[in-house]
């Protein structure tokens, strides 16, 4: 056995060890590097508000300790104004819920002529198997819905934390990023964050932007309708629309619905209506401007991103796919060399004109070439050819040619010159009467002065 052997298969094994370990950790830690890698996007995004005042005075950490208070200060709010609202909402719709079963059961008895009592509905109900399952589950689902609730407390500190590190320390952070890079790199790290900075605030511009056109469209219809709470309730589907990636809009148009249906049911149907139409607004017209001004990337770009995002990292995917994109298309957009277009109308989209003509085009060429070729093999020959026999189209012949532009240089004598024209007999060697010797080549009398018949 050669000695290298062993130590090949020791390091081979030690590569396939180091790689299952790798992988291992990586899916064990891949919950940790999404939430660093929300908390980076958050710090970007609260940098110019950081920055901004860190420049009037005040030290970056307090700066970023005073956006994370007023930021937190603004949704401890309105979840507080949201909570009451539903709160009383539904306590409403509880009382009111006898009334709309007994309008329900009259509309059933003198449509289907049936004689449906409450009394007998709810006794049924209560004696269900159905009803007692349902209560044995959701007290199951409680400590599920419990412990879901904890993990997602600890998530969103999680991300706080980082946030608020990587938006404090953000110069200490790059400094000690560039001091392990030469000179030349150092500048292209502090490009690319300074592009990832201005892109992020543009994609939450954007957003921003949306919420508030959506939050308007929606307070007009709820308003219209006499939806109590139409001011908060047009705050939450604009918010939570635009900030909650793949289900913000169901959530967002839920709570309307709700609140709807207890004024009267048609309008939660209403409501519904709206807010399916206006979501194709603004995903298909919306949205793709809004963001293809602010983000500065194609609209198509822009939803390939998104799926790309989700197929990749879910909610949080789509949530951070447009900053990402941009950002790495103006960092590469910078070592893409560019040159100047043509002046073509192609490029504008318009075609040559007779450029479709394949017919025209066949007419117009020059026989010459076919009988340059002498094999014939020449494709458009062939097509021109068939098409000329389909359509009935000739060509004018040689003979036409020579009467209407007269002797050619290397035509023999005409007319009276000599018996081709009296069609005389031809001697065995093909000369006719005198030559006229025209150079060095030989005369044309052998070959352009052969009689016709």
């Amino acid at each position: 056995m050669p000695r290298w052997l062993p130590r090949a298969m020791v390091l081979a094994l030690s590569l396939v060890a180091v790689f299952q370990l790798g992988s291992w950790a990586f899916h064990q830690l891949i919950g940790l590097l999404v939430n660093i890698l929300i908390a980076f996007f958050l710090a970007l995004a609260i940098e110019p508000a950081v920055s901004w005042m860190a420049s009037k005075g005040l030290r970056r950490g307090f700066a970023t300790f005073l956006v994370f208070l007023f930021t937190l200060i603004a949704v401890a709010g309105f979840v507080t104004l949201l909570g009451s609202m539903l709160a009383g909402q539904i306590i409403k719709m509880v009382e009111d819920f006898p009334a709309y079963l007994d309008s329900v059961i009259s509309w059933i008895n003198t449509t289907f002529h049936t004689e449906l009592r409450r009394v007998d509905i709810q006794e049924g109900l209560l004696r269900s198997d159905w009803l007692k399952r349902y209560v044995q589950n959701s007290a199951t689902g409680v400590l599920d819905i419990s412990a879901q609730v904890l993990g997602g407390l600890f998530q969103l500190l999680t991300i706080a934390l980082f946030s608020f590190y990587f938006a404090a320390d953000g110069p200490r952070l790059r400094r000690a990023l560039c001091s392990v890079l030469p000179p030349a790199k150092q500048a292209e790290v502090l490009r690319a964050w300074e592009i990832a900075v201005d892109k992020t605030g543009g994609y939450l511009y954007s957003r921003g932007l949306m919420a508030m056109i959506s939050g308007i469209a929606h307070y007009v219809l709820l308003e219209y309708l006499n939806v109590p709470y139409a001011p908060a309730l047009a705050v939450w589907v604009g918010l939570v629309s635009q900030f909650i990636p793949t289900i913000g809009t169901y959530l967002a148009g839920a709570l309307p619905m709700l609140i709807a249906f207890t004024v009267n049911p048609w309008y939660a149907l209403w409501v519904l209506v709206f807010v399916v139409i206006y979501q194709q607004f603004e995903n298909y017209v919306l949205q793709p401007k809004l963001t293809a001004k602010t983000v500065d990337i194609h609209p198509a770009v822009a939803f390939g991103s998104v799926i790309a995002g989700t197929a990749l990292l879910g909610a949080v995917g789509a949530l951070i796919a447009i900053p990402a994109i941009a950002t790495l298309q103006a960092f590469l957009g910078a070592y893409v060399k560019r040159y100047a277009v043509t002046d073509d109308p192609r490029v504008h989209g318009h075609r040559r004109r007779g450029s479709g003509n394949l017919l025209a085009r066949l007419r117009n060429r020059p026989r010459t070439e076919r009988d340059e070729d002498g094999s014939g093999s020449d494709v458009l020959t062939r097509v021109r050819e068939r098409l000329e026999h389909k359509w009935g189209t000739k060509q004018p012949s040689d003979d036409a040619t020579r009467e209407e532009t007269g002797p050619q240089e290397g035509d023999g004598p005409q007319g009276g010159g000599g018996p081709q024209g009296e069609g005389g007999p031809q001697e065995e060697d093909g000369s006719q009467g005198p030559r006229r010797d025209t150079g060095p080549e030989g005369s044309s009398g052998s070959e352009g002065g052969t009689p016709r018949d």
